[in-house]
């Protein structure tokens, strides 16, 4: 099936193709340096969800923090990012937030892109310092608390919990299996399951539109209800905000960036366990 939607996503072939151009940066995001010390597409920059994108109560990192990671990661207003790893759509989402222009996550995963022989190193890349100076947040992509909050009984909004089933029942804090001392498992009340299994083809890359309609299919994809995506730091969120957006078409989708972290951990935040919502 041909692809609709080559300006969102990066072909490995024409990366590689493009690995050394100075407007190109590749960027692994993840929630560790392990892998990517390990190995890692030649070139590319580690931004790690828990030191460079997060603070320590998980929340999203500042716009002055942001500047200066993207000005040691050599990037500029006019660098085409291109972001793979654990967590690439957070990455996307988080420079489609301050209205970056050229953002693209990798059709495929990590593991493909080295058995297909593409360029890579076990060596830091260490990119020339920019300057990069960020307007407003877009708050029409993100969702804070108060807006979860809304959300519960406002008519026209829909909460899409796209964790597994386990954490969505309650039965775990973190997608590890693990619970968090001081918090409390379970999803936010009203919320639809929504698992993003089957999103991916053997080699990583995302299945046609169709299949993606399929995964997607109790929500109302041609509807116009609002719809806001958590997950447990907001990396899946931010793969269903981009799948759903990007991929579908769908308008006026947020994503809750900090999501269950927060979430479950603030002592009167509402909340349901067991399966009375899914999908």
């Amino acid at each position: 099936m041909t692809r609709t939607f080559t300006s969102v996503l990066a072909d490995p072939i024409w990366l590689t193709g493009h690995l050394t151009d100075p407007d190109i940066r590749v960027v692994e995001v993840d929630v560790s340096p392990s892998a990517y010390d390990k190995w890692h597409i030649d070139g590319a920059v580690l931004w790690n969800i828990y030191s460079d994108l997060k603070d320590s109560d998980y929340r999203l990192l500042d716009a002055p923090a942001f500047e200066a990671l993207l000005a040691r990661s050599g990037i500029h207003p006019e660098t085409t990012v291109i972001f793979y790893g654990y967590g690439p759509a957070l990455g996307y989402w988080l420079l489609k937030l301050y209205g970056h222009r050229d953002a693209r996550i990798l059709d495929c995963s990590r593991d493909t892109w080295r058995s297909d022989g593409h360029p890579w190193s076990a060596t830091r890349s260490r990119p020339a310092q920019t300057t990069y100076r960020l307007g407003d947040a877009n708050a029409r992509l993100r969702a804070d608390r108060a807006a979860v909050q809304a959300a519960i009984t406002a008519p026209g909004s829909v909460l899409l919990d796209v964790r597994s089933r386990q954490e969505y029942d309650g039965e775990r804090f973190w997608p590890s299996g693990g619970m968090e001392p001081g918090g409390r498992a379970g999803h936010v009340p009203s919320a639809l399951h929504q698992p993003l299994d089957g999103l991916y083809d053997h080699q990583g890359a995302f299945v046609p539109e169709a299949d993606l309609r399929q995964i997607f299919s109790a929500v109302a994809l041609d509807g116009d209800d609002e719809l806001i995506t958590y997950c447990t730091i907001g990396g899946r969120a931010a793969t269903a905000w981009f799948v759903l957006t990007h991929l579908l078409g769908r308008e006026r989708v947020r994503d809750k960036d900090s999501s269950w972290a927060e979430w479950g951990r603030l002592p009167d935040s509402p909340l349901d366990s067991g399966g009375e919502e899914s999908s």
